[in-house]
């Protein structure tokens, strides 16, 4: 079946869509969708060739669908690549834009680029904050007391 066909066919039915809004967009939460926006461009369902970005426990994952392996297949018919979670972000530029260099599907290089970043930076521990100072009256209440 073409992707075209596919596309006709599950662009109003799926069980990925999420409705929350009525005159809003229509989101989709299915795998290899890097902006979960349900449209053709963007649907790991309907596309052969569909970038999966996603957080694991050693960094970033990036799995890709290799466009002609049967529907069948389930550990042969994908690639991954693992980015860890210090690598920092020349290093996931590099791994995002890798995938779309040789070819396989150059549209989707701002959007993978977009969620590699996110995950990496939501991954980071966040620095510890300072102590809040004390202004005001409870300031100068401090100042004022004897030791």
């Amino acid at each position: 079946m073409s992707s075209d066909l596919q596309w006709l066919l599950l662009r109003k039915n799926n069980s990925f869509i999420v409705k929350r809004v009525v005159e809003g967009p229509v989101f989709s939460k299915e795998p290899g969708n890097l902006r979960n926006l349900n449209s053709y461009k963007y649907s790991g369902l309907a596309n052969p060739k569909t970038i999966d970005v996603s957080a694991s426990e050693s960094g970033v994952t990036i799995t890709t669908r290799k466009a002609k392996a049967s529907p069948n297949a389930v550990a042969g018919a994908s690639a991954k690549t693992v980015i860890r979670p210090r690598s920092g972000g020349r290093r996931a530029l590099g791994v995002a834009a890798s995938v779309v260099k040789k070819g396989y599907r150059p549209d989707l290089r701002a959007a993978a680029l977009a969620r590699v970043s996110a995950l990496i930076a939501a991954q980071k521990e966040p620095k510890p904050s300072p102590p809040k100072k004390l202004r005001g009256k409870k300031a100068l209440a401090i100042e004022a007391a004897p030791v």
